[in-house]
């Protein structure tokens, strides 16, 4: 079963392999805030999902060096995507916004930019910079979808309707920005078919790439309470590559999977224990992908 990746996408647009470099710019969130909430997402690591970037105390410039350092050795054509993950990294001040994107845009080895945010942290000033800063480099905005379904919203606490959502991803390809949607596989009380249901939605909707996350149960969220009290379940390996089998059938060939799974931090993460070992998770899904 063939399928668009990520990497291939990076072959063809730069002509070699490409690392991303993730980037911790010290943002927060309107879920932690107190702009809509103070807990997160329930399934939020305190990292604020990045908790594989770089130190937040250094300069962008000096997390990029630090991350070249980490691959190095894996790496010839010298060639970096500064993927800022941690937190929203469109929820801030906009000379904020500028100074720091500027900074990663303006490396050498930096040939794009990723920016990970959500769909309610994009007012018009925002959207601009990024038509602005895509002139000069590529620009992916990765939105933090996760589910269609609102009643599954409600209970992660993502804090914004679906149309927000909508709305988000029109202005975006508006502007030419490459947009990537992230959905989580295994939310809780999700059948299988509300899950390839969002799939559906966002290739539908005009998505240019899609994460496909597995649910993971990390200490200190309000989601492992819920693991440990039973209200819980994680999916098996079987069913997780089973869904995705189902997941790759419906997304079309123009839409790049950047992901079919993903780790969390081993020191932290209490479920699935199988997924700590990705490589063999990754071998297992593309052993099945070619059958």
């Amino acid at each position: 079963m063939k399928y668009y990746s990520f990497n291939q996408y990076l072959k063809d647009t730069f002509g070699c392999k490409v690392y991303k470099i993730s980037i911790n710019a010290g943002f927060t969130c309107p879920n932690r805030d107190g702009k809509i909430d103070t807990r997160g997402c329930i399934f939020c690591s305190k990292g604020g999902s990045g908790d594989f970037a770089e130190d937040a105390e250094l300069s962008i410039t000096e997390q990029i060096e630090s991350g070249k350092k980490r691959v190095e050795k894996k790496i010839k054509s010298g060639k970096y995507i500064a993927y800022f993950q941690a937190f929203t990294n469109t929820y801030a001040p906009i000379e904020t916004l500028k100074s720091k994107f500027y900074e990663a845009m303006e490396h050498p080895d930096i040939v794009a930019l990723s920016i990970a945010t959500r769909p309610d942290c994009l007012p018009d000033e925002v959207t601009a910079l990024l038509k602005e800063l895509n002139c000069i480099k590529p620009v992916f905005v990765e939105l933090g979808l996760q589910t269609i379904h609102e009643k599954t919203a409600d209970y992660i606490r993502r804090g914004y309707t679906l149309d927000v959502y909508d709305t988000a991803l029109q202005k975006l390809k508006e502007a030419g920005i490459n947009v990537v949607t992230h959905i989580i596989l295994g939310l809780p009380n999700e059948t299988k078919e509300d899950m390839l249901n969002s799939v559906d939605y966002v290739c539908k909707a005009g998505t240019d790439g899609i994460k496909l996350q597995l649910l993971h149960i990390l200490k200190k969220t309000d989601l492992a309470d819920e693991y440990f009290n039973g209200k819980v379940n994680t999916l098996t390996l079987d069913e997780y590559i089973d869904i995705i089998k189902d997941c790759v059938k419906i997304i079309p060939n123009n839409v790049v999977i950047h992901r079919l799974t993903g780790d969390g931090a081993k020191k932290d993460l209490i479920a699935p224990l199988w997924s700590a070992d990705k490589k063999t998770v990754l071998n297992k899904i593309n052993k099945a992908l070619s059958e």
